[in-house]
């Protein structure tokens, strides 16, 4: 049964699991979509993409029905498009969304783009000039960051041709050109203009409407949020304000700990004893990286073993909708295979459905190897 608003009431308190079943139903995780994959990406806001598979996986996770070409094919179609994006992190977004978010990123990537390292490394350039010979060297041609370095090192020989080139990738915007991003590809990216990949000119200021709609779109995918947990997953500041301004569309509650949360209206808000199956959660999941307060989707007693000192982020099993455990997909030569690791003692019955789970992601995942094999290790607590 769904929470329903009533009119004139204080901020309902919104329980820990009551968070959880909201953010996975909106996530596809109670229940695997019929959407396509392009459509399930643009439910999503986007998959982050640092590694080239787990988005495939993100995607067979919350899909009834995929195959991993349905993706490389909407890939080397322009209708998905790897870029530079959310939190200045990697990202799959449709080509329609990255028209729609970048413009509201840009000041925040401009930023991000002279951090103080390579603020220093580029002391004394005109960045705007730097800019525009990049784009420069990108017409009509994509160009891997060493190429791009090299074009840039003939006006400004003096200069780290790297740092030059991480300027352009950082403030301009350009997207990853296929292979770059496919499914086991590791080739470097192969970087082309916006302009010249979608046919986009894509503003350096948003308008107040294009942050609106990002922001709502983020609260009917990861919702009910606060002003902080917004931040996070965007990267963008200010988002205190902008809520302020859309809190009369919007429904207000509060979690445990009294922190403002804010939600669209007709969201769907599951009762917090709503079944969760099982699930395998790729590495560098939305889930675990769109809000400030992560509580809803993990204790905190287990960060150490999702998030590792050298910033990457576990594939993770999902019991009772919490991360219980982390896992990895191997293959080498004839065989495939998936191991999992609980924190916990399993029970019989979860144990079953996640080696169910493993399987089908074998299949989907391993169709070349003709072995596949599931196996638990023991539990780490």
């Amino acid at each position: 049964m769904a929470v329903k608003p009533r009119s004139g009431a204080a901020a309902d308190t919104l329980s820990v699991r009551a968070l959880n079943r909201a953010l996975l139903m909106r996530q596809s995780l109670l229940e695997r979509s019929e959407c396509s994959p392009v459509r399930m990406i643009e439910q999503l806001i986007g998959l982050q993409a640092q590694a080239p598979n787990p988005p495939y996986l993100g995607l067979w996770t919350r899909l009834r029905h995929f195959a991993l070409d349905e993706l490389s094919q909407a890939m080397q179609a322009r209708e998905i498009v790897r870029a530079t994006m959310m939190r200045g992190t990697l990202h799959l977004v449709s080509a329609d969304d990255y028209r729609a978010l970048r413009p509201v990123l840009q000041p925040t990537l401009r930023r991000l783009s002279l951090q103080t390292g390579h603020a220093k490394a580029l002391k004394g350039l005109d960045l705007a000039e730097v800019r525009a010979a990049g784009v420069a060297a990108l017409r009509g041609q994509a160009l891997t960051a060493t190429a791009l370095g090299e074009a840039l090192s003939a006006h400004w020989p003096q200069h780290d041709a790297a740092e030059l080139a991480l300027l352009v990738r950082s403030a301009e915007a350009l997207v990853h050109v296929p292979p770059a991003g496919l499914w086991d590809s590791h080739k470097p990216a192969g970087f082309a203009t916006a302009r010249d990949w979608l046919g986009a000119d894509i503003a350096d200021e948003p308008d107040v409407s294009a942050i609106d709609a990002m922001l709502l779109r983020y609260l009917g995918a990861f919702g009910p949020a606060s002003a902080r947990d917004a931040t996070v997953w965007s990267g963008v500041t200010g988002m205190r304000e902008h809520l302020q301004r859309l809190r009369p569309r919007l429904r207000v509650f509060r979690d445990e700990d009294g922190t403002e949360l804010f939600d669209l209206p007709d969201a769907p808000r599951p009762a917090p004893d709503t079944p969760a199956p099982p699930r395998l959660l790729p590495e560098f999941d939305n889930v675990l990286l769109s809000h400030a307060q992560r509580a809803r989707m993990f204790d905190e007693s287990v960060r150490a073993a999702i998030f590792t000192r050298n910033g990457l982020v576990a594939a993770t099993v999902l019991i009772d909708g919490f991360v219980a455990g982390t896992w990895k997909l191997e293959r080498q030569g004839d065989t495939a295979w998936v191991s999992v690791q609980p924190f916990k003692r399993l029970r019989a019955a979860d144990r079953a459905a996640l080696e169910r789970e493993a399987r089908d992601c074998l299949r989907a995942a391993a169709p070349a190897q003709s072995r596949h094999e599931v196996g638990f290790t023991a539990a780490t607590a």
